[in-house]
């Protein structure tokens, strides 16, 4: 089918979305049927988070509204720091004007108080994109009734994890907090063990205030218009009864010609590759695919596999954000496991001792084997580590170090085996950490500053 969320040239103006055949449609009926409704038309359509967990949203929309406390607030992650993944801002850069009526949906949909969309400060094209849609929009009178901020973050991974945005908005380091968003939300006044109490905001006084919020990723809420506007049994024309709709995935790695497509949630993993990606190089199979840095391999005898949470997760990985690293049969695992195993440790924030602790330990061992100097001890190590990395975890970076590079070893073990005590690797090659600065006409640009990251968030060059 034809996408709905990435048209064929970008949308520049207000009036050309207006004037397209859904814009502003999505709000209007929202308003027309009410808050109640609006939940229940996204809970009918079967949306699922599209930023990696595939939570449903009208369920995430429903628990927020049910949440005690006198505010509420919308968060927008546009953050996008997943190795991999460039779909958000291919959104962004393709129609900002759809996004924003969504956040405006959904802020409707939860009575919220404020709305936030965070990008990070890198992101300059789809800054400007979404700064022009709100003020165009508020112009025109369609935000009149809702604050619309746009938040320059930093460019740590951990600003997209959602209890650590929440610290952003508010003026902190991305350091994730203990409890969920729904629990306690922005500006919350309500004590909590791990945070001081704040004052009161402006005109009010008496108890204490958690302020639910919801944090939905840009995917996401760029589906709620057309979903509101043309009703969820048309969404779930398409897709699968668990995973409607379409995805916007990226594929990158060892393919032709890197890219974002938007395609049927159903499609195989296969026709992804080919249709975002171009497929491998002509002679080069495939042996491995991770989605992201976030869940298990997907191996080459596993390409059939529909694009699916469901389907996912019944040969053991998960979708993720949609964002596919494509490795062909020059590679070697031991050395992906180290390139991904490293950009972790280095991007942990240092709140959870064994998730830092473990994960440097992790890299260490793995960077041995890589040259041929680890031995079976360092494999136990690794193994030992991995069991306990996760202990008192606050966010799912250490349970993405497990993930990852538990089923490296599970997969590959002849791999391993070849490393050991041999002086060299059977495969040598430079792996560059695939997160995109860029991914444009078939070429992907990758941040060479991330290999010099140090784990204490400066650079040594």
């Amino acid at each position: 089918m034809t996408g709905f969320l990435l048209p064929r040239s970008p949308v520049a103006s207000l009036d050309a979305y207006l004037a397209s055949e859904t814009g502003g449609l999505g709000l209007q009926r929202a308003q027309e049927i009410g808050p109640s409704e609006t939940i229940a038309e996204v809970d009918r359509a079967g949306l699922r988070g599209r930023g990696g967990g595939g939570f449903p949203t009208g369920r995430k929309w429903a628990s927020i509204v049910a949440q005690p406390g006198s505010q509420r607030y919308v968060v927008c992650n546009g953050a996008e720091g997943e190795p991999g993944t460039f779909k958000d801002r291919a959104l962004m850069r393709a129609n900002p004007y759809q996004l924003v009526e969504g956040v405006l949906i959904a802020a409707y949909a939860v009575g919220a108080a404020g709305v936030f969309i965070c990008l990070k400060a890198s992101f300059e094209p789809e800054l400007e994109a979404v700064t022009r849609a709100v003020q165009e929009m508020q112009a025109a009178g369609i935000c009149r009734d809702c604050q619309v901020t746009i938040v320059r973050g930093p460019e740590e991974y951990l600003f997209g994890e959602e209890k650590a945005m929440l610290e952003v908005i508010e003026g902190r380091d991305p350091l994730p907090g203990l409890f969920p968003p729904y629990e306690h939300g922005l500006f919350a006044t309500r004590p909590q063990m791990g945070w001081d109490a704040q004052a009161s905001a402006p005109g009010r006084s008496g108890s204490q205030y958690s302020n639910p919020t919801l944090v939905n990723n840009v995917e996401t809420l760029s589906n709620v218009p057309h979903i509101l506007a043309r009703g969820s049994g048309w969404f779930r024309t398409m897709g699968t009864s668990r995973s409607p709709g379409t995805m916007v995935c990226t594929v990158v790695g060892d393919v032709v010609s890197p890219g974002v497509a938007e395609l049927d949630l159903g499609t195989p993993l296969h026709q992804v590759i080919e249709t975002a990606g171009g497929g491998p190089a002509a002679g080069r199979s495939i042996k491995a695919v991770f989605s992201g840095v976030a869940n298990p391999v997907v191996t080459g005898d596993q390409l059939d596999v529909p694009l699916s949470w469901e389907d996912f997760e019944a040969i053991g990985s998960g979708m993720g954000a949609g964002g596919f690293i494509v490795y062909d049969d020059t590679t070697c695992m031991v050395g992906v496991a180290r390139l991904f195993s490293r950009f972790l440790y280095v991007e942990s924030c240092g709140q959870c001792s064994a998730c830092k602790l473990g994960s440097e330990a992790i890299t260490e061992r793995l960077e041995l084997l890589e040259d041929g100097s680890g031995t079976e001890g360092d494999v136990d190590e690794i193994v030992s580590w991995l069991s306990r990395v996760t202990d008192a975890n606050r966010c799912y970076l250490p349970v993405e170090e497990r993930l990852v590079v538990e089923s490296i070893l599970r997969a590959f073990p002849d791999e391993v085996a070849q490393h050991l005590g041999t002086g060299s690797c059977p495969r040598p090659r430079h792996l560059p950490i695939p997160k995109l600065v860029d991914l444009l006409d078939g070429k992907a640009v990758y941040d060479e500053r991330q290999e010099h990251k140090l784990p204490d968030w400066t650079y040594a060059k």
